[in-house]
C-alpha cells in the first residue's frame, strides 16, 4: 500500500501487545544525576518544594519518607536540582505504587530532569514487584498533566476540592507492565529508526 508520500511500506506493520504511547520528546537533563535522597539533601527539597507549591510539605514530611524506595533526587554541580517521593503499598500480590509528590527547582525546568525522576522512580517501584502506581494532580496543571500522559498514566477518577484551596485532583493511574513494555518498545523503535 502506498504511504501518504506515494512510496510503498516494506513488510508488514510492527505489532504490539499494548497501545503505544505517543511520542516523547528526546530530552535529556544535562549533567542531571539521579539518586537516591540522603538526609543531608531534605533542606534543598523543601526549598524546592516551597518554590514549586503554594501549599508546600513541611520538612517532617519528607523526613518520614526518607526510607521509601523511590524518594530520589536530581543532582546537578553538587546541587540538588529537584525529587520525587514514591512509596508502595502491598495489596494482595498485586503491590500499589504512589507517585505522592515530584518537583523541579523553577530554574531547571524544560530540560528532562522531571519526566527522567517520574521514570527513575517507575523503575524501582517495578523492580520491587508493583503492578500499578498512582498519583493525584491538580485538574488545571497542564504540564504536569501532559508528562504524566506521556508516560502511560490514565484518569480513573476526580476527587473534587482535593487541594486546600479547592482544586480538584485527577487520580491517574499506570499498569507497570504495560509501561514497562512501552519502555521496551520505545527503545527498539529509536534503534529501528537509526
Amino acid at each position: 500500500a502506498a504511504g501518504p508520500s506515494g512510496a510503498r511500506s516494506r513488510g508488514p506493520p510492527s505489532r504490539r501487545v499494548y497501545p503505544a504511547r505517543p511520542p516523547i520528546p528526546t530530552v535529556v537533563p544535562v549533567d542531571a544525576a539521579i539518586r537516591r535522597v540522603e538526609r543531608a539533601d531534605l533542606l534543598a527539597v523543601v526549598r524546592i518544594e516551597r518554590a514549586c507549591f503554594a501549599d508546600p510539605w513541611p520538612y517532617d514530611a519528607f523526613e518520614r519518607l526518607l526510607d521509601e524506595p523511590a524518594f530520589l533526587v536530581a543532582e546537578r554541580d553538587d546541587a540538588v536540582v529537584g525529587f520525587v517521593v514514591a512509596d508502595r503499598t502491598p495489596n494482595h500480590g498485586r503491590d500499589i505504587g504512589h507517585i505522592k509528590d515530584l518537583a523541579v527547582h523553577p530554574d531547571a525546568r524544560g530540560e528532562g530532569i522531571g519526566r527522567t525522576l517520574l521514570r527513575s522512580a517507575l523503575a524501582r517501584l517495578r523492580a520491587r514487584g508493583v503492578a500499578v502506581t498512582r498519583l493525584e494532580v491538580r485538574k488545571g496543571n497542564g504540564p504536569a498533566r501532559s508528562l504524566y500522559a506521556d508516560e502511560g498514566f490514565k484518569p480513573v477518577r476526580r476527587v473534587g476540592g482535593y487541594y486546600r484551596d479547592g482544586e480538584d485532583a485527577l487520580v491517574l493511574v499506570v499498569d507497570l507492565a504495560a509501561w514497562t513494555d512501552g519502555e521496551a518498545s520505545d527503545a527498539r523503535d529509536e534503534s529501528e529508526e537509526r
